[in-house]
């Protein structure tokens, strides 16, 4: 079934007419905003397989861990689906001065995802772009807690409108059952799950079969 993990944002809370569609620039206190963990709560994509996808999910965390440097954070990534807990940690950031946050997978060094500039340090939004025989995009919404406010949906959606998302496209997160525990995150003691060249919310194609529908929305759970 579907595919890995991925990631974030920030800054001070604008008016939406004020948002910009753009990749985070880092400066010298980003890396330490970026640290720690982060609740999976929403995500659009463009490619149907990705909308059933994302159905499955019921809940997911994604923990940034301090690196070898503070060019790069390792990334661990665990997403709840039917009764399993699916993690994956073969990504990570990468955050130079000046320029574009990127996602990159470990093995290859390849660029998977992108990190979007928001207006608040409270939430983190990843841009995905999956190449087939187009580029597909897709975009990935968590938050410190579940307790995101109005405010904050409706940037993650103006973004998503930005990027050319549909709102038929994006799919919040129900949290209904506890199947990934953040301490498990932290520590690195769930399930593996196999890597996968790209960043997604969802995990690796082949790891499940698609069964029903779920939470598809852009009015919030």
């Amino acid at each position: 079934m579907a595919m890995a993990a991925a990631i974030l944002i920030l800054t001070s809370l604008l008016p939406a007419a004020a948002i910009r569609c753009g990749a985070l620039r880092p400066d010298n206190s980003t890396a330490a905003k970026l640290l720690g963990t982060w609740l999976y709560m929403a995500g659009a994509a463009q490619l149907p397989r990705h909308l059933l996808e994302m159905l499955l999910i019921d809940h997911g965390y994604l923990h940034v861990e301090p690196g070898a440097s503070e060019q790069e954070l390792p990334i661990t990534q665990s997403v709840a689906m039917g009764d399993q807990c699916l993690t994956n940690n073969s990504t990570y950031m990468e955050i130079t001065a000046g320029n574009t946050t990127l996602v990159k997978e470990a093995k290859t060094q390849q660029p998977v995802g992108t990190v979007m500039d928001l207006s608040s340090e409270d939430v983190l939004l990843i841009q995905h772009r999956l190449q087939r025989e187009r580029t597909h995009l897709g975009l990935y919404l968590y938050a410190r807690n579940l307790s995101v406010s109005r405010a904050q949906r409706e940037e993650f959606e103006t973004q998503a409108k930005c990027l050319g998302l549909s709102e038929e496209g994006i799919v919040y997160a129900p949290w209904r059952r506890e199947r990934c525990r953040m301490e498990e995150v932290e520590r690195g003691t769930s399930p593996w799950m196999e890597p996968s060249a790209a960043v997604t919310a969802s995990p690796p194609l082949g790891t499940h079969t698609l069964q029903g529908t779920g939470n598809r929305s852009h009015t919030g759970q």
